[in-house]
């Protein structure tokens, strides 16, 4: 019998193509979630939108990425993780193409709930495509690389938006970011199919059409199941957690610069681009430290490292904006305090069985995610006393119960994965 790719401790070219691909889809799939963020001040003057309107916008996409998880995880589950990571990237990368021409609010609204709705079931397929497919030895590493999609996500939209935005029009950002969407033609012809999945699909009854809906219903039921149910919460916790502190920190991170500290759409976007290198290396080195130290102890060390620098870049910015490279040291620390986020995919894949894992995954990570609508509304409600710095100072508090809660976990380090 062929041995499967999980199976190889050496990472083939096969292996680099699928790590490439998925982490790909990752980057474009944040970007074109985080873009909005970037050009929400000419969105709001263009069509007299205040902070909360804009808020609500918002926290409307992060709100489809739950339903966008649940279904495109338990799809992925049911016909592959290759044909799902084609179909979120098509979606995702239409609802931003949309949002350029929308022509009000609602319909703002609307296209940013179908950008949210493919960007909930990229992440998913991604990750469970590279924890399937790396041998368990380096899964935290390979998982880590594919997260840094992520940063480096954010800082093209810092680019597109912050620095190409005043020049082309918030239109025609989005129009352009419909471009992704190309990758699919790639994946279509130079991608396997994972072949852990394959190998549980043997094993199992092929499902006729007609039956998904009823599986689809039975896989995520089975989420609650006695057997399942303790760390599928334990996950959504530690996710909603995690995601919590992220949004808080960074819905309103580029406002914050632009609006309190009065900074010019340029230098916001150039103080993000130095987060986003902290964040760059955090989810990098993330994996490394994971796999050497244990899952649990590198959770904890990163989310207090996030919790320091955003208390100094809101509630002592006073003190460290005395010194220019003080104050981006601690953006940087913000940024690599988030590698954590690089720990979910392997910990949640070393967690659950292949048959429910894309399901459990998507489900724990977009139903957090969704909960997130109500995050950039409370940062910019709480700015009406405190400023956004006083919203986004919350965030670390979020960083540390982070950290915390995943000593709730058994340790999985080097565990195999299930076919």
């Amino acid at each position: 019998m062929t041995a499967l790719l999980n199976e190889q401790e050496k990472p083939t070219s096969l292996h680099y193509k699928i790590l490439f691909l998925s982490w790909a889809g990752w980057v474009f799939d944040f970007y074109d979630l985080v873009l909005y963020t970037f050009l929400l001040i000419p969105i709001g003057v263009e069509m007299g939108l205040d902070n909360i309107r804009l808020s609500w916008i918002l926290g409307a996409s992060l709100a489809a990425t739950a339903l966008g998880g649940v279904v495109f995880g338990v799809l992925s589950d049911q016909i592959g993780r290759k044909k799902v990571l084609q179909l979120t990237i098509v979606v995702y990368s239409a609802g931003t193409l949309l949002s350029g021409l929308s022509w009000g609010i609602w319909s703002l609204i609307f296209f940013r709930i179908i950008t949210g709705l493919g960007v909930g079931g990229e992440w998913a397929a991604g990750q469970t495509f590279v924890g399937e497919t790396f041998h368990p030895k380096v899964r935290g590493k390979y998982a880590a690389l594919m997260q840094t999609g992520a940063p480096v996500g954010v800082a093209l939209a810092s680019v597109v938006g912050g620095l190409l935005g005043p020049e082309i029009g918030w239109r025609s950002c989005f129009v352009l970011s419909g471009l992704p969407a190309l990758m699919v033609i790639y994946i279509r012809t130079g991608l396997p199919e994972s072949d852990v999945w394959l190998e549980s699909q043997r094993k199992g009854v092929q499902l006729k059409t007609s039956q998904l809906f009823a599986d689809f219903i039975k896989k995520f039921l089975h989420l609650f199941s006695p057997e399942i149910r303790k760390h599928f919460l334990m996950s959504f916790i530690l996710t909603a957690l995690g995601l919590s502190a992220y949004w808080l920190t960074y819905s309103w991170m580029p406002g914050y610069l632009y609006q309190q500290r009065h900074f010019t759409m340029i230098k916001s976007a150039a103080w993000i681009l130095v987060t986003q290198s902290g964040g760059f290396l955090g989810y990098l080195s993330f994996g490394f430290v994971a796999d050497r130290l244990g899952r649990r102890p590198a959770f904890s060390i990163y989310s207090a490292l996030m919790a320091l620098g955003l208390a100094m870049i809101t509630v002592f910015w006073d003190v460290v904006a005395q010194s220019a490279p003080v104050a981006l040291g601690f953006m940087f620390m913000v940024g690599f305090g988030t590698g954590f986020f690089s720990g979910f995919g392997p910990v949640f894949a070393e967690l659950f069985p292949t048959s429910i894992r894309n399901t459990a995954m998507g489900s724990a990570f977009n139903l957090a995610r969704g909960i997130q609508f109500f995050t950039p509304v409370v940062v910019a409600t709480i700015a009406a006393k405190y400023g956004l710095g006083g919203g986004i100072f919350l965030a670390s508090f979020f960083a540390l119960l982070t950290g915390a809660w995943i000593w709730a976990f058994p340790e999985t380090k080097g565990k195999a994965l299930d076919s």
